[in-house]
């Protein structure tokens, strides 16, 4: 019985952790697999070095592009989303990155998505929420 506690004490704190609620953070950890971001939602505090640690699982190249605020991709990305990118970082298949950047530093929601052909039309997007720092 008390091994049996145990196992469920773990399972349920993995659980916890891995739901990532808590508030802004300066590390995002993210996997792109194949037409996906997981997770796809991310806060960061605003104007701080964010650490990225990104890992391709996808048979193709991806990338993690975030948008200027006010910006998105539309419906797919092209020549014209070039000068509205505010970070990226591609990542060959099967490969593995730690990058950091710099959270931009107005507040707001931006999207996140992966500029290969047809990917964001499949539906790799995600959502990078900017919190405003502490006074």
């Amino acid at each position: 019985m008390r091994r049996v506690f145990m196992i469920l004490a773990v399972l349920f704190s993995l659980t916890l952790s891995s739901c990532g609620g808590g508030g802004p953070t300066t590390t995002i950890d993210v996997t792109l697999g194949d037409f996906q971001f997981t997770p796809n939602q991310f806060s960061v505090p605003a104007g701080q070095e964010i650490t990225l640690n990104a890992r391709n699982n996808g048979a193709v190249v991806h990338d993690f592009v975030i948008m200027k605020l006010g910006t998105t991709a539309g419906t797919g990305f092209d020549d014209e989303d070039v000068p509205n990118i505010y970070w990226e970082v591609e990542l060959q298949p099967g490969g593995s990155t730690t990058a950091t950047f710099i959270a931009p530093t107005d507040p707001g929601d931006y999207q996140v998505v992966c500029r290969t052909e047809g990917h964001l039309e499949a539906g790799m997007v995600g959502k990078l929420t900017v919190v405003a720092g502490e006074q």
